[in-house]
């Protein structure tokens, strides 16, 4: 971690000592000197109660991401629902920072990386340390225990978030490579967009991923009707033929219906599961300043919550988390209109933020995501609930 970074954020603390104490130099050194001991541990922050304090243990998590989405975006998405709000029913709730290794403000491709393996890396960097050492997310280390595995987003399937739980590279950029990754490893349900880069016409290398998918067993399939009809307990869903697909609120319902399909696989396995499931393009319509875009994926998200925290309820093993990996846009809510839904958006950027992003926790495990933490938590404490330490030393 820079110098000047650790010493920032060391003065936000120090320079506000309590009424009638007297802050000593030795204990700003020995401060210092645990904060650039401790960079797993966020900036300033030790983490505390990593182990859940409730004895029963998580048979499956499912990680959600919404890209983006910060306290603004969410509560406009709970001003929007007019007090209907998936969100609500979440009953333990705190905050992540999202800082990367290299940058204040992190880009989506370190965000999602830090988020599912517990690492920082550099911005742009995907499942791999600063140095190019790979790094593995909670996904890939739950299938090789043998639990199904799957993700559900709404971008392309080689975008910076899915690419992270299963790819090893410098950057989010390789897609050619990124997509071979993504046809060796094994997870069991992967749908999002983005056919035309697995297409061998479309590739600098010639190559065909979607034979290496064919000849590992899986059904491939091209639209929400096609994936419905699958039989297949191995699937990928491609949903669009682009790296950009259709927006909301004029969308096929892939989220919702993806995410009914996958958890109708996954949980086939009497072992349990995990899976990563991604609103993408809450950060698109951020970027483009477009609130009337934003709300209508947030709607989308709402109605996806809906479904997975009814599944928890009914399962009763099942942790859920929600969580960003960045803020997008620099979100204000300036005014609106409460009892008619309504929100006055003003962005400040085109670009994204550096301020922290809620986290929502339900299920077995779920109070330790309370408070300011860290993003490189959240993938530890997952598998702490599950009652699967060791994993976490595999890192």
């Amino acid at each position: 971690m820079k110098k000047s970074f650790v010493t920032l954020a060391l003065s936000a603390l120090m320079f506000f000592p309590a009424v009638g104490q007297e802050t000593k130099k030795s204990d700003i050194s020995a401060r210092l000197d645990q904060i650039k001991q401790s960079e797993n541990k966020g900036i300033w922050l030790d983490v505390k109660k990593n182990d859940a304090t409730n004895s029963k243990k998580a048979k499956n998590v499912i990680i959600i991401i919404g890209d983006g989405m910060g306290p603004a975006q969410v509560y406009a998405s709970l001003v929007a629902q007019r007090g209907n709000s998936n969100f609500l029913r979440f009953p333990y709730s705190g905050f992540s920072s999202t800082y990367s290794h290299n940058k204040y403000t992190t880009d989506s491709g370190a965000g999602g990386t830090a988020i599912v393996t517990g690492h920082k890396t550099d911005n742009m960097h995907i499942g791999v340390l600063p140095d190019g050492t790979p790094i593995y997310s909670f996904l890939s280390l739950l299938h090789e225990q043998g639990l199904a595995t799957g993700f559900v987003v709404t971008s392309s399937v080689l975008d910076a978030t899915p690419a992270s739980t299963y790819a090893h590279v410098p950057s989010r950029k390789m897609y050619d490579t990124i997509s071979l990754h993504m046809s060796q490893c094994g997870f069991d349900v992967m749908i999002g967009g983005g056919l035309s880069n697995f297409r061998p016409e479309n590739r600098k290398d010639g190559l065909n991923p979607l034979d290496t998918l064919r000849q590992r067993g899986y059904d491939i399939t091209y639209s929400i009707e096609e994936m419905k009809k699958s039989r297949s307990n191995k699937l990928v869903t491609f949903f669009c033929e682009n790296y950009y697909g259709p927006v909301a609120p004029g969308r096929d319902p892939i989220l919702t219906e993806g995410v009914k399909k996958a958890l109708g696989i996954l949980t086939k396995d009497p072992d349990g599961f995990a899976m990563m499931i991604e609103g993408s393009q809450i950060d698109w319509a951020c970027h483009n300043n477009d609130a009337a875009y934003m709300e209508a994926e947030l709607a989308d998200f709402e109605k996806m919550l809906g479904i997975v925290l009814d599944f928890a309820e009914k399962d009763g093993n099942t942790l859920v988390v929600v969580t960003a990996d960045h803020e997008t846009g620099g979100l204000v809510l300036v005014s609106g209109d409460i009892e008619r839904g309504k929100n006055e958006c003003k962005y400040i950027t085109d670009g994204h933020s550096g301020v922290m992003v809620p986290v929502f926790a339900y299920g077995p495990g779920a109070e330790v995501f309370s408070g300011i933490q860290n993003n490189i938590d959240l993938m530890p404490k997952a598998l702490n609930a599950m009652g699967r330490k060791n994993l976490i030393k595999k890192q």
